[in-house]
């Protein structure tokens, strides 16, 4: 989701500011980089934030002030972890912002919206699986990465909505009878897009995936 800044107050747009660089400052240091270097995934990390940066300028306008595109982002959370998600979208936003020249007073209320709240989202979702499911291979790929990626794109779309009723620039009753019904809609392509990822990445390079451990969802199951 992409909101336009400037349905948004001056106060909006410095809060949203702040907590994207707490955010981004905390995922720089939790960032385990040593790691990253020893397995030699910078490559694959910077091919996720490549694709990540074609895919959110193929966005489509859905509301004046609101338009849509893919996140993809369970899957890169899966992959590399909280802050390295954090930090490959704060990039991809920068080349999307770059390469279209939208206003940077937006940046970082669209890098919260659109970056580290679906982020967040997938790592607690992660973490409450974890403790509640098994931990088998279908569990994995069918809950973390087909079921989480969906809700975290609808819970987006609804968060974007509040967003915009809180700012005033529509009501409620506006937003339920024009984009609200069409939100469960986005649910399955960004499921099926995560969902997909993540099973050619378990099948076929396990050892990419963070989140993933042979040990853990094969072994003895």
């Amino acid at each position: 989701m992409t909101l336009d800044p400037a349905l948004f107050s001056d106060f909006a747009k410095w809060t949203a500011l702040a907590l994207y660089l707490g955010c981004l400052l905390l995922a720089l240091w939790l960032a385990p980089w040593r790691k990253l270097l020893s397995a030699r995934l910078t490559h694959v990390l910077f091919g996720a934030t490549v694709v990540l940066m074609v895919l959110w300028q193929m966005d489509t306008q859905v509301q004046p002030g609101l338009s849509y595109h893919l996140l993809g982002l369970t899957a890169v959370t899966l992959v590399f972890s909280w802050a390295f998600a954090v930090i490959a979208a704060s990039v991809a936003l920068l080349g999307v912002y770059v390469n279209t020249g939208a206003g940077w007073d937006g940046f970082a209320l669209n890098a919260l919206l659109g970056g580290v709240l679906p982020i967040t989202l997938t790592q607690i979702l992660l973490i409450v699986i974890r403790w509640y499911l098994p931990k088998q291979f279908f569990v994995y790929v069918l809950v973390n990465g087909f079921l989480t990626a969906g809700l975290v794109g609808l819970a987006m779309g609804y968060m974007a909505a509040w967003l915009l009723v809180g700012s005033g620039a529509y009501t409620f009753s506006e937003l339920s009878q024009t984009v609200l019904p069409f939100f469960p809609l986005m649910f399955l392509p960004e499921a099926m897009l995560n969902g997909w990822i993540m099973v050619i990445l378990v099948a076929f390079r396990p050892e990419w995936v963070y989140s993933f451990s042979d040990e853990q969802y094969l072994k003895g199951k």
